[in-house]
């Protein structure tokens, strides 16, 4: 839809007060000088164009070669491109290419998936060869290319184009996680194993590419980025640490014990948390508390933490687990209430929760209580949110990572072998 009718508005909205956003809205577009909302309501009532009215596909012919140069000016022109990460590749020569495709069994023209950056973008599709010209790029090896196509084949971005500097990861569970040897040990999250690094990074790499994505202003809008985007987090499940009763993550979400799985997940942060010392210790519980503000709550666990889980505080399933989180994790005042009375807000006071605003003014419990309570206290009110286990770590401590991140998709690996 190269004609789509949009109107500018100005950024930020968010944590703008109510009074300023209106403004915007019924001031003059700053790019083109005229009324926002005349522009909005011609753009909605205007009769369609010829030009807008025409269908089928954008097509947009590229050569398959660029010209032979060197290997530094040809480093230049896909770093210049917007081709690369901005560091160093592995140039996807015809000869490396052919040698990626060698890692699975479908022809080089099968078209894989389509992928975008957010709804409202226009999706890019892709075949095999293409998504294994990325994985030569990423410096990946042939026997990763399954992974990565499966990977690509879910559409899911890692650039996803919010103005939250969003996290990605990619989790691994099955037989292949071992073909391939990747890292479910001592730094499982770090710049220590080729499968891991390679996997991540060729999934940014398709997300630029492939997906219509990563470009600063255009169609990524973070305001301050994310160090993760590089590789993003990639990990595989440790599965032979789980303890008894406790399913791996592919298990959980349909798929049978020996089939090759990834999982893709996206969210508002990532943190090195700490340690879980004891029976009595609920660490988990309070990080969410504070930090659970969107999307999910996912957690990665050393499995020295899955057995005190198991062992100690009687959790015979990850969804025993999952289950005492997310009936027990409550709500902190200021993420409850929103914009609270005298400061106003984009939502106005009480946010949204303006009804119970209003009853707890006028004394209706527990709104009125809870209205009471000190700034940073946790109320009593259950967020409900999605919450992800996986088990990794090569266990030199009980400490575990998590973050607000919710799970997107999952996608078979062994279709792309």
């Amino acid at each position: 839809m190269p004609l789509i009718r949009f109107a500018f508005v100005r950024h930020p909205v968010a944590y703008t007060p109510l009074a300023d956003c209106r403004a915007a809205i019924m001031g003059k577009d700053p790019v083109t000088g005229k009324p926002v909302l005349d522009e909005v309501i011609a753009g909605l009532t205007s009769p369609l164009t010829a030009e807008e009215k025409k269908t089928g596909f954008i097509e947009r012919p590229r050569d398959r070669f660029v010209k032979p140069d060197t290997v530094d000016n040809l480093q230049n022109l896909f770093r210049d491109s917007g081709w690369t990460d901005y560091l160093p590749i592995i140039l996807p020569t015809e000869q490396k290419v052919a040698e990626m495709l060698k890692g699975t069994s479908h022809m080089p023209d099968e078209p894989v998936g389509e992928m975008r950056p957010s709804s409202p973008h226009e999706a890019w599709s892709f075949d095999v060869r293409k998504v294994a010209i990325n994985a030569v790029m990423a410096g990946a090896k042939p026997e990763f290319l399954p992974v990565i196509l499966a990977i690509a084949s879910s559409g899911v971005t890692s650039l996803f184009t919010s103005t939250n500097s969003f996290t990605s990861m990619v989790a691994v569970n099955g037989p292949i996680r071992k073909e391939i040897n990747m890292n479910m040990e001592i730094g499982a999250f770090g710049p220590f194993n080729h499968a891991n690094a390679t996997i991540g990074r060729a999934w940014t790499l398709m997300s630029k590419n492939l997906g219509n994505g990563g470009v600063p202003g255009q169609n990524y809008m973070g305001s301050q980025g994310q160090g993760h985007s590089y590789t993003n987090l990639c990990l595989g499940e440790k599965e032979e640490r789980l303890p008894p009763g406790w399913k791996p993550f592919h298990v959980q979400k349909g798929f049978k014990p020996e089939e090759s799985v990834v999982s893709m997940f996206d969210g508002w942060n990532w943190s090195n948390v700490g340690g879980f010392e004891s029976t009595k210790d609920r660490t988990i519980k309070r990080f969410f508390e504070s930090n659970t503000q969107c999307c999910g709550a996912t957690l990665v666990l050393d499995p020295l933490v899955a057995d005190i889980l198991y062992k100690e505080l009687g959790y015979k399933t990850k969804e025993q687990f999952q289950d005492w989180l997310n009936k027990s994790v409550g709500t902190v005042k200021e993420d409850y209430w929103g914009a609270i009375s005298g400061q106003g807000g984009a939502e106005g006071p009480g946010g949204r929760r303006a009804k119970e605003y209003e009853q707890a003014n006028a004394g209706v419990e527990p709104f009125a209580t809870w209205l009471k309570y000190p700034e940073g206290a946790v109320l009593p009110v259950s967020r409900n949110v999605q919450v992800n286990i996986l088990v990794t770590g090569g266990e030199t401590n009980p400490y575990w990572q998590g973050g607000s991140l919710r799970y997107i998709a999952s996608a078979s690996v062994d279709k792309w072998r």
